[in-house]
């Protein structure tokens, strides 16, 4: 906290940098509390404590709720099954990585989870009978869907060449350690999600309480990540090509039309 105190000093939130190019919110490691120092400096943050009626806090449990939505849409399409009795080998255990789990646990999956750090690990293992491997190991366990919710680049090759899972489902960024790696799990037949379309519940939550929106809207637009996940699925499969290429189309296709609609 030193630098962001120092630098509150340092800078006027109505000066030159304060123009809102990005706003920043909770990512790995970060929470609440640091989002409300940063507010010190700059007006251009979110998940801050909400206001009544009014979006905000932690988004991780958002996050968390879209990628275990897109899991079971996914599950049902891939796998043919709800998530009862399928093995989930879930890769990091912070803040949505353990609501994932709960979520799973609920649902009647079994886990086996991996994490570097032993207290929240441990507590998971204890509270939801999980089994616990080595970082990595997690990738290569015998699991029905593999979920990376560590940081990013956990798909590479040699991952794929081991992973037993038929679906890959998960909460982490950038995923493929390189693009090709999405073209390999294509080709070994593992149906995969990308990222970013499981995981915008955290950023839905975000821009939700920063354009000045309610709960209702972000519970709206979260519950939409699963049927537009099986909707990829399909298209994918009917074109026999990869979720990730057909994901980036459908955005630009989105982007486009957004855009011929405000020309309009």
């Amino acid at each position: 906290m030193g630098t962001i105190t120092q630098s509150r000093k340092q800078l006027d939130p109505r000066g030159p940098n304060q123009r809102g190019l990005y706003v920043t919110a909770e990512d790995v490691g970060t929470t609440v509390a640091d989002m409300q120092e940063i507010a010190g400096v700059t007006r251009h943050v979110a998940g801050l404590p909400p206001a009544k009626g009014r979006a905000g806090g932690d988004p991780s449990p958002w996050t968390a709720r879209g990628v275990f939505e897109s899991m079971q849409a996914a599950a049902g399409f891939a796998l043919g099954r709800d998530l009862a009795g399928l093995t989930v080998a879930v890769q990091g255990t912070g803040h949505v990585g353990a609501e994932l789990c709960r979520h799973l646990a609920d649902a009647g999956a079994k886990l086996v989870i991996a994490d570097p750090e032993p207290v929240r690990r441990d507590r998971l293992r204890a509270i939801l009978d999980a089994q616990v491997v080595g970082v990595d190991e997690i990738a290569a366990v015998e699991a029905d869907i593999f979920a990376p919710c560590a940081l990013g680049g956990a798909l590479t090759r040699d991952t794929v060449a081991a992973l037993k899972a038929r679906l890959v489902c998960g909460a982490a960024n950038n995923q493929l350690a390189t693009p090709d790696v999405a073209d390999l799990l294509h080709e070994r037949g593992v149906a995969y999600v990308p990222d970013y379309v499981a995981n915008a519940g955290g950023i839905i939550s975000v821009s939700a309480e920063y354009l000045g929106e309610g709960p209702t809207e972000v519970a709206d637009r979260v519950a939409a990540i699963a049927p537009r996940v099986a909707a990829l699925l399909e298209r994918a499969a009917h074109e026999a090509r990869s979720p990730a290429l057909v994901a980036d189309e459908m955005a630009e296709e989105v982007i486009a039309d957004a855009q011929r609609r405000a020309a309009a």
